[in-house]
């Protein structure tokens, strides 16, 4: 658990676009150069990919903890957990790569502006030339790799839930989903704001909400990942409690 969540960290370090933001806002400056706008396609679709592939991990690790306890160490030995970042970072990275250089063959015109940040739809939206290959590819890559992870997912907690209803114990049942709680919290905040962003730019045509939508998306979840995961510990709890309810001494 510990291995994933540490890359899961480290992946909403690099996903964040914010660093890039607050420059902007210190330099006064909105304007980013074709080769920037390109790396950070490639930056976002990577470790958007990473982070995807990252929560099907821990949804099978939940899945080996409740399900198959006595057999845990040997399914999730270290040569598997290696193997599932080393998997997922490859074919994120391929994925990433092969939207960028696609991009790569499109035309555009000078002085071109958008919305927030370099987003792939956004970029081929500005193009002059014809894009059906580069949908096509969007939407079939997309749902191809984005698709097998989320459906992993579902199968694992269909999997836990199912073990846990025939629990007849209350307390191995509570320890049970205080241990994929977490999990299903991130997922639930992942999926549920790029889910809302998708929801946002079909049903609205307002570019400031569509703007707005994309930024909670690529901030709030890296924001929020550390506090999800720390507040599961009765230690945390008390100590955030005891600094929320004790005053500040001056």
């Amino acid at each position: 658990m510990y291995f994933f969540l540490s890359n899961l960290s480290f992946t909403d370090i690099c996903s964040s676009t914010v660093p890039r933001m607050l420059m902007n806002i210190q330099r006064h400056s909105k304007t980013i150069s074709y080769a920037g706008c390109l790396t950070q396609v490639c930056f976002v679709l990577v470790f958007a990919g990473v982070e995807n592939s990252l929560l099907a991990a821990m949804a099978y690790d939940g899945y080996v903890v409740i399900c198959h306890l006595l057999r845990y160490s040997v399914i999730m030995n270290p040569h598997l957990c290696v193997l599932l970042i080393v998997l997922s970072l490859t074919i994120s990275v391929v994925y990433g790569l092969l939207h960028s250089l696609m991009v790569l063959r499109l035309s555009f015109c000078t002085e071109l502006e958008i919305l927030h940040f370099c987003e792939l739809d956004q970029v081929i939206k500005l193009s002059c030339s014809d894009t059906l290959i580069n949908n096509i590819l969007l939407y079939l890559v997309s749902g191809i790799l984005g698709g097998v992870p989320y459906l992993g997912i579902i199968y694992s907690y269909i999997k836990i839930v199912s073990s846990i209803l025939r629990m007849s114990s209350a307390g191995g049942t509570r320890k049970a989903f205080s241990t994929c709680g977490s999990h299903l919290s991130v997922g639930s905040l992942f999926y549920g704001m790029g889910f809302g962003v998708y929801i946002s730019s079909v049903v609205t045509d307002s570019f400031t909400n569509t703007a707005a939508a994309s930024v909670m998306y690529t901030v709030v979840p890296p924001m929020l990942n550390p506090f999800i995961y720390i507040l599961k510990y009765r230690d945390m709890k008390e100590a955030l409690k005891k600094l929320i309810i004790t005053p500040p001494f001056w």
